[in-house]
């Protein structure tokens, strides 16, 4: 591919090179770059790309795109703001995959998991598509699982990720759209047909500083679709829609003007009930997810399938179908007359629907098993301390992924918020022995919630990942008993 169809839709400031030139690939990382690629010198929070230009040119970099020209004599194009231009030399070397699919976009701290394999689920049955879906847990390339590392993956790596899908025949991409991608411009250019709003709590505040702009960079989303699907009842929704260029779709279940109502809501232990109402109409919804967080989670499936296209009664419909998602309000199977459920509740928002959720069914104690993640926001620690304290019988405070943070000091952080309480809790840092205790102490009727880890298979203590599925470890522990 030639260097002016790599740039094609670039403002270019100064060029020392022919655009005639051919380029072989496209790198932002200085150690992957190959002889006759372009190197993309993006300006991180940790590194600053352009100081690898030297290393990258001795490799055999064809050219260097950057925002501040190389001393001497070099092969570069200068660009204003080189995250921005990543995103377009990606999908411009991939031939532009995601303007030939229908690109559907969630976005919100709580339910993106859930609500978009409730979209993905939706348009495999009514409309036969094939999907592809990106996501915290997964991507999934129709029913092909490919592993991922963050939520959602740098623009290069996500344009790859676009091409695969493509080639592969899928019609529709449903993704998660962190705060982060939308921020740092990973999804910079992509044309969303629709956008999603879920709901904004506390979380990512070691990163925004602040909800207003951690709230702001979520809103980034509906600048860049053309139909933005709004929880209505979420306090952030004004803010969403308030510099908006899409078309306004409201989902709730206390508006009586939105657009899509949720009404005789019915929460069962294992699953949700409603009737929805869409322009005159009603029709029942069933979801086997419980909790009032999958009212919600359904109507922004529903909303996004209907801006689609999809019947109303027919998503309705092909919702009944979903049984939910890994990590998420997910029972582990155990035998015994108590109750285990495995949970990403990360935020405090997330700890509080949980514990809510099970608050409503349970016939004996709700236990709660938490800790909190190290290198990441410190001011939720104490407050997820204290609505673990105010919503369950029992708490045991434990290690998350602690990170490169001493566990103890994380945990101290979280008891401080419990101290007022008379909830009763114990502190076990280590993880694994915490949920053995849990286990063997349970009582009948029990439900002890482990949150936190969700679908994670994985514990990251320093900077080494080990390997830890609380699946298997209750398996263990119970296998041990019997």
């Amino acid at each position: 591919m030639t260097l002016r169809e790599l740039l094609s839709g670039l403002e270019v400031l100064e060029q020392t090179v022919s655009s005639e030139l051919e380029i072989t690939s496209v790198c932002f990382d200085s150690r992957k770059i190959q002889p006759g690629g372009l190197f993309v010198a993006v300006v991180g929070f940790n590194s600053d790309g352009h100081k690898f230009i030297p290393s990258v040119l001795e490799k055999g970099a064809a050219c260097v795109l950057c925002q501040t020209a190389p001393e001497g004599e070099a092969p570069f194009v200068r660009v204003a703001d080189t995250r921005r231009a990543l995103a377009v030399v990606s999908a411009n070397f991939f031939c532009r995959p995601a303007e030939k699919m229908v690109m559907v976009g969630v976005t919100g701290t709580n339910g993106k998991t859930t609500t978009t394999t409730l979209i993905k689920t939706v348009l495999e049955r009514t409309l036969g598509a094939k999907v592809g879906l990106i996501g915290t847990n997964r991507n999934e390339i129709g029913p092909e699982v490919v592993p991922t590392e963050r939520t959602t993956p740098e623009s290069y790596e996500l344009q790859e990720l676009f091409a695969r899908m493509y080639g592969a025949g899928c019609t529709h991409v449903v993704m998660e759209v962190s705060s982060h991608a939308l921020y740092l411009d990973r999804v910079y250019g992509i044309p969303f047909t629709v956008g999603v709003f879920t709901n904004l709590t506390q979380d990512h505040l070691d990163f925004h500083k602040t909800m207003e702009e951690y709230g702001r960079a979520k809103a980034i989303l509906f600048r860049n679709c053309r139909c933005g699907c709004v929880n209505g009842d979420d306090p952030y929704a004004v803010m969403m829609l308030e510099n908006a260029t899409c078309r306004p779709f409201l989902s709730s279940v206390n508006r009586p003007n939105a657009d899509l109502r949720a009404e005789d809501v019915e929460l069962c232990a294992d699953s949700v009930c409603f009737t929805a109402a869409y322009k005159g109409k009603r029709f029942p919804v069933h979801v086997g997810i419980p909790g009032l967080f999958s009212v919600y989670n359904a109507l922004s499936a529903l909303s996004a399938c209907i801006c689609l296209g999809v019947e109303p009664e027919a998503a309705a419909e092909a919702l009944r179908s979903s049984r939910g998602v890994m990590g998420r309000a997910e029972v582990v199977p155990t035998g015994r007359d108590y109750t285990v459920l495995i949970d990403y509740a990360h935020t405090p928002d997330a700890l509080e629907n949980i514990l809510h959720t099970v608050r409503d069914t349970t016939k004996g104690r709700v236990v709660c098993l938490f800790g909190c993640g190290g290198d990441r926001d410190r001011t939720k620690r104490p407050k997820m301390g204290r609505i673990a304290a105010d919503l369950a019988d029992f708490v045991i405070v434990t290690s998350d992924n602690p990170r490169t943070e001493e566990p103890g000091a994380i945990i101290r952080e979280i008891t401080a918020g419990m101290q007022e309480c008379k909830t009763p809790y114990t502190v076990i840092e280590n993880r694994r022995e915490a949920i053995g205790y849990a286990l063997q102490t349970a009582q009948k009727g029990d439900v002890i919630v482990l949150a936190g880890k969700g679908h994670e298979t994985y514990q990251i203590i320093g900077t080494e990942k080990r390997h830890f599925d609380e699946r298997e470890i209750v398996a263990e522990y119970l296998a041990a008993a019997d």
